[in-house]
């Protein structure tokens, strides 16, 4: 049986009809690894396909697109097989800098769009190996309406902002403060049409170019766990998380099976 679209109020989206964009040319030079990051083993597979293995689990979801760089290229074609549908991602050259690189990927999208009807963009950290599925449930519903939505999660400690050089500082109303995370999602003639106009002006994040095009993004909140490895310790800290939610699941199935 073909799988139904997400409907919401009136609303659809189509099996499909999203490309995901994982972003994989960086050097990761902050975890302190001579290779790149995301060929470091979690829970025993390259930490890029987690991430890679979730979104290619969705009905919505038609290609995934890493775009790496020339000098990692191989070594992605090589572990490619690790994910469980190989044939559903496709390996793109990225560029020097994270908005290059995803640049390329969009320009990619765009020009087959046609043909893989193709109507919006998911761009995730592929270092992001813990999104869960009803946070991408919600996300999609939510661009269905709006056209552009990312996940966030609120800010719940105390923020300070450094006043000079010194170590001076002020606490800064956390009202209304958010985390962005990723997936970030958008409609792929605004993102297209974003990054047609961007002239390297500085951004950090994808929703803020679409932001600059004159377009509202919707917040949808997301779990905190949702974490992006920057560091070799977010590595133990995601290996637990996994660990937790494994024996949540063995105790949920074993408590079911005591009751049939």
């Amino acid at each position: 049986m073909s799988a139904l679209p997400i409907q919401s109020g009136a609303t659809l989206i189509a099996p499909q009809s999203i490309a995901a964009v994982l972003p994989a040319a960086g050097s990761g030079s902050r975890f302190g690894s001579e290779s790149n990051k995301l060929f470091a083993l979690l829970a025993g597979r390259p930490l890029w396909t987690h991430a890679t293995e979730k979104l290619i689990g969705r009905s919505e979801i038609g290609k995934v697109i890493l775009a790496v760089s020339q000098s990692d290229r191989a070594r992605f074609e090589d572990q490619r097989n690790l994910v469980s549908q190989p044939e559903r991602i496709e390996i793109i050259p990225g560029g020097d800098q994270r908005s290059d690189t995803v640049a390329a990927a969009i320009q990619w999208i765009a020009a087959r769009s046609a043909d893989s009807g193709c109507q919006y963009v998911a761009v995730h950290d592929a270092a992001r190996p813990l999104i869960r599925d009803d946070d991408l449930t919600r996300l999609f519903e939510k661009v269905g309406e709006t056209g552009a939505a990312l996940l966030a999660h609120r800010v719940t400690g105390t923020l300070k902002r450094q006043r000079d050089a010194g170590n001076d500082c002020e606490t800064v109303d956390r009202e209304g403060m958010w985390v962005a995370q990723t997936p970030q999602v958008f409609r792929l003639d605004w993102i297209k049409q974003a990054y047609d106009r961007h002239r390297g002006r500085a951004v950090t994040d994808d929703a803020q170019m679409i932001e600059r095009s004159g377009h509202r993004v919707a917040l949808v909140e997301g779990a905190a766990d949702n974490l992006k490895i920057t560091y070799a310790e977010d590595l133990l800290v995601a290996e637990a998380l996994i660990q937790a939610s494994a024996l949540r699941f063995e105790r949920t199935e074993t408590n079911a099976d005591s009751h049939e």
